[in-house]
């Protein structure tokens, strides 16, 4: 028995959304505090499908406002536009945070790290995510789309989104690492 491409897509999309609506909230935030936050979302073409999935859990799940930053078809584009277009919604302010996903993350992430204020850490597993956002204060989440099943997107966002920046030692240390983009 063989499929066709698009029949394996369609199975595959179907599982995941299966995977993410199966898996409990355990940490939601109370609706009123997660409704004042806005999320800005991107991902390159590769990823289309992902990205709606997670629009839709980040919105709806969760209870953010999303900011679609594209893409919104499955046609070619260049990931540094749409990470461009995520990071400037945060470096503006009408963003407190965002998430990129292209194939792989490496992309989208050296790119939005290129816009001022940007501190975008590609993750792939709860210890980095948490380490992120404790360590690091990341206000962008890379995922790569053929490293991080839908599924296992959905634990970690929700888990970035709750983590909060430890401050102290760690506060010193982002200061040193935004102070970099005017050392040049």
């Amino acid at each position: 028995m063989s499929r066709s491409r698009d029949e394996l897509e369609k199975l595959v999309e179907s599982v995941a959304r299966e995977m993410i609506s199966q898996q409990p909230d355990r940490t939601a935030a109370p609706a009123a505090d997660a409704a004042r936050k806005r999320i800005a979302i991107g991902a390159a073409h590769s990823a289309f499908r992902y990205k709606q999935l997670i629009v839709e859990y980040v919105g709806e799940d969760l209870g953010y406002e999303v900011l679609d930053c594209g893409t919104h078809s499955e046609e070619s584009v260049d990931y540094p536009d749409i990470a461009r277009a995520v990071a400037l919604k945060i470096n503006r302010g009408e963003c407190e945070r965002g998430i990129l996903i292209d194939a792989a993350g490496i992309g989208s992430t050296m790119a939005a790290n290129k816009i001022d204020g940007i501190r975008c850490a590609l993750c792939h597993d709860q210890m980095t995510v948490e380490n992120s956002r404790r360590h690091n204060d990341a206000n962008v989440l890379a995922l790569g789309s053929r490293v991080v099943n839908a599924g296992f997107a959905r634990t970690l966002i929700r888990l970035w989104l709750r983590t909060p920046f430890d401050g102290g030692r760690h506060a010193r240390r982002v200061e040193k690492i935004m102070r970099l983009e005017s050392d040049t």
